[in-house]
Parts: structure tokens; C-alpha cells; sequence
């Protein structure tokens, strides 16, 4: 059996034309059933794909922030932050990314979707508010005041008129705006203020009691206030809206938080006092 095709042409508009009579519509037929098969396996490929892509959980952070996000001698990100990210990526079945960047661009990072989550020691407060959501708490912290030794402050009443040392974006940085007739000079690395301290160039420095304990313990000289300057709830950033995701890691904290891993992790970076 053979298939016979015949031809007939005309001349429409000028232009030359070929009829196609019913035997080769069915092939063309056949040919476009295959196209549009074959990118209806493109478009599920795809989809693939980005399933893949969601198994990942990135984190947004600023790893000069010890203990909660630091590098080891291997210049591995690692701290408290790192593995409660890490128990909470493996308890929804996702591999987590490291994305380290300056402290000031975290929130921006989750808000735009560039970052799934941020963990970077971040404070709750209505201003970080208005463009991400938080997730519970997993820690409590205090802002603290470092000086050097035989320093005039002696609480933080005491930093009215002083040259105040910050890093940017924190909630330190917050803070110090609001003590009077102060000058804030703003660091993009809290050990970069510590050094500006030890130089004479500032008074004090305003930043978490955790980092303020490794960079007392590394430099001479000196000392941590025993008043606290504040003390404020520590959560995971979310972009907002994403409630989803916001009730996963919630769920995942709550786990670990019953399951006494939480503690666990904290306590093998902070010794109790």
C-alpha cells in the first residue's frame, strides 16, 4: 500500500500557493500534535525544575555576629543562627543555602524574595515590621554597652554628649539615635567599632551582649557595663505575606523548642552564667 498525494496549485493575491488535499493534512495534523506534545514536556520540565529549587531554604545573614553567625578557622559560616537554620531546613525536607551579605541589606533580601529567610541576631521591632512578618521568638537578648577600662561611663545615662560606636542597621544603631546630644558613629562590622573603641576614636559601643562577650574576651582592656542598655526578642524574618512558609518554620521552631534541641544549640555557644 502506498499513499498518493496529488497536487493542484493556484494563484490567490499573486502569490503561489499549494492546495493540500486530505492525506497530507492528516500528516501535518500530525506533526503539530507532536509540537505541542513535545512543549507540554518542556513546560512540565520546567516545572520540575522549579520544584527542585524550592527544596532549598536560603538564608539571608551577616556572618560577623558571634556567636549566632560567624566563620571558623575553615572560613565555614557556622554559629547559633546557622544550626537552628539548619534543624529547621531539614524538619520541612529542604537543603539550606548561606547567603552572607551586610547586615542592612537582610531584610531587604527576604522582602524582595532574593532570601527565603533571614537569621542574623535580627531584633522584632515595628519598623522591620512594615516589610517583613517574623516568626516566634527563639531567643532573648540585651543590647549592652562596652568601654574601655577606667572609662567616665559608667551606665548608660552616662552616654548623654558621647561619641557613640554602632554597626549599621542593628537595633544598637536604632538606640543611639534616641540618647541626647550624642554623636553615633556607624560601622559595617561590629569588631570594626570595637577597634574604633580601643583607638579612642568613640566613648562606648552599643551591641549585643553575646558578640560583646567574644570581642571583650579578645582585646584588652576592656569591659561590659552590668547595666543592660535593653533587652529584645530575637525571630526568624519572612517576606510578608507568606504565611505558608511563615506557619512551617513556626511549627519547626516549636519542635525543637519541645524537643529541648533549641537549648541545645544555644547552649554550645553560650555557657551559662
Amino acid at each position: 500500500m502506498y499513499l498518493h498525494v496529488s497536487y493542484k496549485y493556484m494563484f490567490p493575491y499573486g502569490r503561489l500557493t499549494r492546495r493540500v488535499v486530505p492525506a497530507e493534512r492528516g500528516m501535518i495534523m500530525k506533526k503539530k500534535l507532536t509540537l505541542v506534545f513535545a512543549a507540554a514536556m518542556m513546560i512540565l520540565a520546567m516545572a520540575g525544575c522549579g520544584k527542585e529549587e524550592s527544596k532549598t531554604l536560603v538564608m539571608a545573614t551577616n556572618a560577623e555576629f558571634p556567636p549566632y553567625e560567624y566563620r571558623d578557622d575553615s572560613q565555614n559560616i557556622v554559629g547559633i543562627d546557622v544550626e537552628i537554620a539548619e534543624a529547621i531546613a531539614e524538619k520541612m525536607g529542604r537543603e539550606l543555602k548561606i547567603e552572607d551579605m551586610a547586615f542592612e541589606s537582610i531584610i531587604t533580601a527576604v522582602s524582595t524574595g532574593k532570601a527565603d529567610i533571614g537569621l542574623a541576631g535580627i531584633t522584632v521591632d515595628e519598623d522591620r515590621l512594615e516589610f517583613v512578618d517574623f516568626s516566634d521568638s527563639y531567643t532573648t537578648a540585651a543590647q549592652v554597652i562596652i568601654v574601655k577600662e577606667g572609662s567616665a561611663v559608667a551606665a548608660p545615662a552616662d552616654l548623654e554628649g558621647k561619641k557613640i560606636g554602632v554597626q549599621l542597621g542593628t537595633t544598637g544603631d536604632m538606640y543611639a539615635d534616641d540618647i541626647a546630644d550624642a554623636t553615633v558613629e556607624r560601622y559595617n562590622k561590629g569588631f570594626e567599632a570595637v577597634q574604633a573603641l580601643l583607638q579612642d576614636k568613640i566613648d562606648a559601643v552599643i551591641i549585643d551582649r553575646e558578640p560583646a562577650k567574644v570581642f571583650v574576651s579578645e582585646n584588652e582592656g576592656l569591659k561590659i557595663l552590668d547595666e543592660e542598655y535593653t533587652l529584645e526578642d530575637y525571630a526568624i524574618a519572612v517576606k510578608k505575606g507568606n504565611t505558608e512558609l511563615l506557619d512551617e518554620i513556626n511549627e519547626a521552631l516549636q519542635e525543637l523548642k519541645d524537643s529541648g534541641e533549641l537549648q541545645k544549640i544555644i547552649d554550645k555557644y553560650i555557657v551559662a552564667e
